[in-house]
């Protein structure tokens, strides 16, 4: 059975490297105190709002780039890593797939709620920023032990 949706089987190594470098590199600024200071870039901003000022709508902000670097290297790495396809791709493939998936999405879900119930402050918004990326993770594991 073909399956038009998956990308190439290439894209999983692809996907490895990226989100390696994703990961490396989100360790590197959990653990760095100060940004990495030649990552200060102009960049165009849908909003931005500063601490205790004003939201400003379309314009040129300065911002350091290094964590959405990283979001981006885990997202596309996580993308091409969980939608490549397998040397064989079949309905047996397929099914485990979509298994993965679900489970993926249920336990991604139930440790929001629990935080959602269990979490407060600055802490919550530090487990929505890791919520964006356990999706694809908890999908990878899935569908790579089963």
């Amino acid at each position: 059975m073909k399956q038009y949706f998956l990308l190439p089987k290439v894209f999983k190594k692809i996907g490895w490297l990226l989100f390696i470098l994703g990961i490396l590199f989100g360790i590197v600024f959990l653990i760095l105190e100060d940004e990495i200071h030649f990552l200060d870039l102009p960049v165009f901003a849908i909003a931005n709002e500063e601490v205790l000022s004003k939201t400003v709508f379309f314009s040129v902000v300065k911002n350091n780039v290094f964590d959405e670097l990283i979001g981006l290297l885990l997202i596309a790495g996580g993308l091409f890593i969980a939608f490549s396809k397998e040397e064989t791709e079949d309905e047996f493939i397929a099914k485990i797939r979509l298994g993965s998936l679900v489970w993926a999405t249920y336990f991604n879900y139930a440790i929001l709620m629990l935080s959602v119930i269990f979490v407060y402050g600055m802490s919550f918004f530090g487990v929505l920023v890791f919520n964006m990326f356990t999706l694809l993770l908890f999908f990878i594991i899935r569908f790579n032990w089963a």
